[in-house]
């Protein structure tokens, strides 16, 4: 249950107002998605998009995280005895988790420590009265009151007093916050080669010796140096750029004068610097700027994805996939225009075998024996030569050829999803058949395929996977809502992503449309075992039924506002497909009289929109692509126009597929002829651009390009 300070902190961290902050979590609550929120609840929440109801589920978690933390946390040191009224009530009104653990650090039970040593040999009070840096005070005297067998001698006295006051400032919120702000401010990265790693780990050669104000450094190159951290070829250090002047800070906090306890102080203060301090808030830092880097590596991977999932399909065609290859030949499949595997062998057109004659016959005689629309080729080795030896076959009829992006298609061959589909088939089958279909509909195809496999983003293994995870499956889930679903040809695995479904109802949906036929309306679901009404009210809106005898039924129009449309159409003394055909009729539709407590004119007009055009496909329609006059990297030649697609966009640049096995690199800096912060501002996935070359490295498989002054 969210209190009243909850909602105004996730208002004030979202900068959204706290009656749509209020609105919107109790939709979560109860239930609804973020889909299902954003599309049929605008009114509740004022018209917020995706993205601004995915930020207030995010610090919602958050809270309630912080909650359940609170709770152990009180509970920890209630077990302990040490819990006071005051203790109790600044726990409970702590709402910053770093907060947090600091004021429970010193109650926080630990494995022994050298302070801990101490205490057992009863050295506590002598650390307390040193810590008061009396002048008068004389450190060895004192400490000649606290010899036993375990404390033999002053020195050893004095050694463990230090100890247990390097603790008490390690422990201090005080001393916590002051060297985090030291750290904020003046913070480096810094990285050297692991020693004797010089020749095995070249590929780091970059961060051998490097150096960087933290707050500078770009989340790819952070990622990098970590992952050559995790792999033993660097050494990494987040430190104050002035240690010395990070000790000072701390001296003139907690130092009261100049005499010879104060000195014992000083020493303290320095060893807890250097052993505990200084460790503790560096492993903060490494973690806030890995959660940094991380968020923004995700970003771009979930936008990457976005885009790849809405490319455009070609539809409902038959089609020929063509998994390329040399030496084991291309696999080719026929799929009807169901995605529906008719037929399946091998051609071998290019060497050792070079039977480009056999090749040729044989696909021009299933071309036209199937009535083929278009073939699907794959981008991987050999995927050019067969483009080009499809585009040169005189077919009867017109055929388009396309070239199809097959990263992930081999992870998909081999998983449990294909062994599924085709258990009668091997994995070369398998691969060719989800060619075909990514190019039918790319996004029915890749939700099949773990996104990390896709083949866009950068450091997707290095980030947070439980973070990767949840943002993707977001993604995922708001790309399958807004195009809508085919509910009676829709596989199990895009019915999961649905709002409202997930697994075991999308199982049970395809086995009732197996058992019973095709669906004939909307209603019907609610005889789907286990899709009760909460899931019918969230996923009807997006489920298509085509042909329905309600035309409503093929649109984004939900069930519970058909009595709306039918009354429209009941004023206007005509049917409701008339409202949908006659763009005049429904202009005579007065928004303003239809306006209830629940419905206002935000779901009024996305009606009106529906209506007009029922159904649409925001994706648009596939389009063939043709590539220069290049096949291999040894074509290339500084100086070369080439027209290539966007592959993939990190926060570097972008890696263009000019037609050859190796991508290309735009860098950032020869995006335009202007400044270009995110590459994303320039370009998007799977976009059409010119690049000139810049730089060919054959040994290293690199190809710098730039599309600057085209």
């Amino acid at each position: 249950m969210s209190t009243t300070k909850h909602l105004e902190l996730i208002a004030q961290a979202t900068g959204i107002g706290l009656g749509k902050v209020k609105s919107t979590i109790q939709l979560l609550d109860e239930g609804s998605t973020i889909p299902f929120i954003a599309r049929y609840r605008k009114e509740a929440t004022g018209e917020l998009d995706e993205v601004q109801i995915a930020d207030i589920q995010r610090e919602h978690k958050k809270f309630d995280e912080l909650e359940k933390r609170k709770e152990s946390v009180l509970g920890s040191i209630a077990e302990q005895g040490k819990l006071t009224d005051d203790l109790r009530k600044r726990i409970e009104n702590c709402y910053n988790p770093t907060e947090l653990e600091d004021i429970y650090l010193p109650y926080k039970r630990k494995k022994k420590t050298r302070a801990s040593v101490a205490r057992e040999k009863g050295l506590e009070p002598l650390a307390l009265r040193l810590f008061e840096q009396r002048d008068t005070d004389d450190p060895e005297i004192l400490a000649g009151k606290y010899l036993t067998d375990d404390v033999p001698s002053v020195e050893d006295a004095l050694a463990g007093a230090r100890d247990i006051i390097a603790e008490m400032i390690s422990e201090s919120e005080e001393a916590r916050n002051l060297l985090r702000r030291v750290f904020s401010k003046t913070s480096i990265i810094q990285s050297k080669v692991a020693r004797g790693k010089e020749k095995e780990g070249d590929k780091y050669k970059d961060y051998f010796d490097f150096s960087e104000v933290l707050s500078k450094c770009p989340s790819h190159r952070l990622l990098a140096m970590r992952r050559g951290e995790e792999e033993g070829f660097l050494r990494v250090l987040i430190v104050p750029e002035d240690e010395e002047d990070a000790k000072f800070q701390l001296d003139k906090r907690f130092l009261k004068g100049f005499g010879a306890s104060a000195e014992q102080v000083k020493a303290a203060i320095h060893d807890s610097y250097e052993r505990l301090l200084a460790p503790s808030i560096e492993t903060e830092f490494r973690n806030l700027s890995k959660d940094k880097a991380d968020k923004e590596a995700i970003d771009v991977f979930t936008q990457n994805l976005r885009q790849l999932l809405l490319a455009a399909p070609l539809g409902q065609k038959r089609v020929m996939g063509l998994d390329p290859g040399f030496r084991t030949g291309c696999k080719l499949v026929v799929l009807d225009d169901n995605g529906n595997l008719v037929e399946n062998l091998a051609i071998y057109p290019h060497p050792p075998q070079s039977d480009e004659a056999g090749a040729t016959k044989t696909i021009a005689f299933l071309v036209d024996k199937h009535g083929i629309d278009a073939i699907a080729v794959g981008n991987g080795t050999a995927g050019r030569e067969t483009m080009d030896l499809c585009r040169r076959i005189k077919f009867k009829h017109s055929v388009e050829v396309f070239m199809v992006n097959e990263a992930g298609a081999s992870i998909y061959s081999a998983s449990d999803v294909a062994r599924e589909e085709f258990p009668d088939y091997d994995v070369t089958v398998r691969g060719a058949v989800s060619i075909g279909r990514r190019l039918m509909d790319p996004l029915a195809e890749l939700v099949k395929i773990d996104p990390k496999s896709i083949g866009v983003g950068q450091y997707q293994h290095d980030v947070n996977q439980s973070q990767l995870k949840e943002s993707l499956d977001q993604v995922v889930e708001s790309c399958v809502n807004s195009v809508g679903v085919n509910l009676n040809t829709a596989s199990k695995h895009l019915l999961t992503y649905v709002s409202g479904l997930g697994p075991v109802i999308a199982k049970n949906i395809v086995e009732y449309r197996a058992q019973n036929g095709a669906f004939n309306t909307r209603s019907e679901l609610k005889k789907v075992a286990r899709l009760g009404d909460k899931a019918f009210e969230q996923c009807a809106g997006f489920l298509r039924i085509r042909g329905a005898k309600n035309p409503l039924d093929n649109t984004a129009v939900h069930p519970e506002t058909y009595p709306i449309v039918e009354q429209m159409a009941k004023d206007l003394a005509c049917k409701v497909q008339d409202l949908i055909s006659n763009g005049p009729l429904r202009k005579k539709v007065e928004l303003k009289r239809y306006v209830t407590g629940k419905v206002g004119l935000p779901t009024l007009q996305d009606i009106m929109k529906e209506l007009e055009k029922p159904g649409l496909d925001p994706r648009g329609t596939a389009k063939s692509f043709d590539f220069g006059n290049v096949h291999s990297i040894e074509d290339l030649r500084p100086g070369m126009v080439l027209p290539g697609i966007v592959e993939n966009i990190t926060n570097f640049g972008a890696f263009i597929d000019i037609g050859i096995k190796e991508k290309g690199l735009v860098h950032v800096s020869q995006m335009a002829n202007r400044f270009v912060k995110n590459p994303m501002e320039v370009v998007t996935l799977r976009q059409e651009v010119s690049v000139r070359v810049v730089e060919v490295d054959i040994a290293r498989k690199r190809v710098q390009l730039s599309m600057k002054d085209l």
